[in-house]
């Protein structure tokens, strides 16, 4: 499949800069699979009439981590910025930079703004060497204020001095349109409301729609529901540069389905199999890829969680792709040459009638002619069987 077919022109007014004011006012259109002509155009809130008694909703419960970094670069004054990526072993992490001529030895002072508001100058970070797996990518110490290594975990690091991991796209779009947002908003809001375990990098923002007053909606007429984990990270959302998707080195991430889930998914008889974003949908299908290569699935499930746990999985769906366990979709819109985008387009396929990619454009096309807000803090689409 050529990478360009994903391709699609976005008006920067489509970008969403900020959260609808409440989680259950974004737009959603509904689509049906099997009925391509089909389109409705209603709000999140008006998700439980299109769901029916015993359907069952499947729901990424990763945490986000306050994984966006900044600072001052101790030898010239000037500002850097970064993103936490993995903590290798205690005082050692995987991060992205971005800064002027950057080097091994470098320290960066950094800021104390997270989520206790209390590590001004407390943390910094010795650049070790260059992480050749990811563009920018540094191995770096943590360093306590005396300068010896900090042994702290560093999800209680990040609390300390880390912001939410705004995508870089929206913080291009909020700086070309003037808008400013309180962090203490984007910490809220780029947070699902029934998040668990910690170890995201970017929100599974599908979930971001979903208010505990419409679970409690939901769960009252009789929508089940299920969770996984899948930590995700920022091969998620990233724009693929090879020709061809099947050239493309997919990114790995950490998913755990329980033993509990796998039963819940599989017994679904009676209801429609649905997952809220790609991310559970990657998570599910993953796991049944090895149940039906004979792995068993024992009670303590597929993976293991907690930060950095789990099993790994590097699964690809694109169009042609054989559909295990995902009946339906609930997702937003995404951005072009992605990984994301090629997952929906194999889910609108029906098969030698209706090209997924071509129907996918042609949504998105419509979305934008009815002012649809794209992209992490944008509108949805609930994909039927």
């Amino acid at each position: 499949m050529r990478i360009d077919e994903l391709e699609y022109e976005l008006p920067e007014r489509c970008i969403a800069v900020e959260p609808s004011q409440k989680r259950e006012d974004a737009k959603l259109m509904v689509v049906w699979r099997g009925e391509p002509e089909r389109v409705e155009h209603v709000r999140v809130s008006d998700l439980p009439g299109y769901l029916k008694r015993d359907d069952l909703l499947v729901f990424n419960t990763t945490r986000v981590l306050p994984a966006r970094l900044q600072g001052v670069r101790r030898d010239t004054g000037g500002r850097a910025e970064g993103l936490f990526l993995e903590e290798r072993e205690a005082g050692v992490w995987g991060v992205l930079l971005r800064a002027k001529r950057l080097r091994p030895g470098v320290r960066i002072e950094l800021d104390g703004v997270g989520e206790r508001g209390v590590g001004g100058g407390r943390f910094g970070l010795e650049l070790i060497k260059r992480d050749d797996s990811e563009l920018g990518g540094w191995i770096v110490r943590v360093l306590e204020r005396g300068g010896e290594v900090c042994q702290q975990p560093a999800v209680e690091v990040l609390g300390c001095v880390g912001l939410a991991p705004l995508p870089p796209y929206i913080v291009r779009a909020r700086k070309h349109a003037g808008v400013r947002v309180e962090e203490s908003v984007d910490r809220e809001r780029y947070q699902t409301v029934y998040a668990q375990q910690a170890g995201s990098v970017a929100a599974p923002t599908a979930g971001l729609h979903f208010s505990p007053g419409l679970m409690d909606e939901l769960k009252a007429g009789g929508v089940e529901r299920t969770d996984v984990v899948l930590h995700v990270s920022t091969g998620t959302f990233r724009s693929v540069e090879t020709e061809t998707l099947e050239d493309h080195v997919m990114h790995e991430e950490w998913c755990t389905v329980t033993g509990e889930a796998v039963q819940r998914i599989e017994s679904a008889r009676q209801g429609r199999v649905i997952a809220v974003g790609t991310t559970s949908a990657r998570a599910m299908e993953s796991c049944a890829i090895r149940c039906e290569s004979g792995e068993e699935i024992g009670a303590g499930g597929f993976g293991k969680g907690g930060m950095g746990g789990g099993v790994a999985t590097k699964l690809l769906i694109q169009p042609g792709y054989e559909w295990r366990w995902v009946e339906g979709l609930l997702t937003n819109f995404h951005l072009p040459r992605s990984t994301l985008m090629a997952m929906v387009a194999a889910l609108l396929e029906v098969q030698g009638q209706v090209s997924g990619v071509e129907r996918l454009k042609a949504l998105y096309a419509l979305a934008c002619e009815k002012d649809y807000r794209f992209y992490s803090y944008g509108d949805a689409m609930l994909i039927l069987p």
